[in-house]
């Protein structure tokens, strides 16, 4: 009693394509389905991408060090050459 019959189902099918029209069904679903996978392909390069908030500010830092001690390494050899 308290359940949906299959020929309920149908008569509502059948309301919602009289009412909408196949062509404009069939354009809410190729919607639907694009936005699903654009949300897929979203969440799945954000998992790829993203590691830790602060990775990528670490890597920034490294950097930033490495470039301040080649910096004095080269102040230095000119400070040799100089010398010389």
């Amino acid at each position: 009693m308290g359940g949906i019959s299959i020929w309920q189902l149908l008569i509502v099918v059948l309301i919602v394509v009289l009412l909408f029209g196949t062509k404009k069904l069939r354009g809410m679903g190729a919607d639907l389905g694009s936005a699903v996978k654009g949300f897929k392909k979203a969440m799945s390069d954000d998992d790829q991408g993203k590691k830790d908030a602060d990775f990528e500010q670490q890597q920034l830092a490294d950097k930033k060090e490495q470039g301040e001690s080649l910096n004095q390494k080269e102040q230095d050899k000119a400070k040799d050459k100089d010398q010389v």
